[in-house]
């Protein structure tokens, strides 16, 4: 089987730290919003409406595409730059 790496592109990319006194605010343009779980932001994305939630990093892609990403694959595959 062939392997691949990831190529190196330098991307915008916040985590979603949400202090309650804020609400309501803009992460990203995009509404902070609350329900029973707490905090968070509806994302639309290339997939679909995704949940970014407090702690998620919030990335903008190579496309301009954003999307949430967990804490965990977000600190596996990105490093600052």
């Amino acid at each position: 089987m062939a392997k691949y790496r990831k190529k190196p592109v330098v991307i915008e990319a916040e985590q979603f730290l949400p202090n309650l006194a804020d609400l309501p605010r803009a992460f990203w343009g995009f509404a902070v919003m609350e329900d029973s779980s707490g905090p968070f932001v509806a994302v639309p994305t290339l997939e679909g409406t995704m949940r970014c939630n407090p702690r998620d990093w919030l990335i903008r892609g190579v496309k301009d595409e954003v999307y949430p990403v967990k804490p965990d694959i977000f600190a596996a595959t990105y490093e600052p730059v």
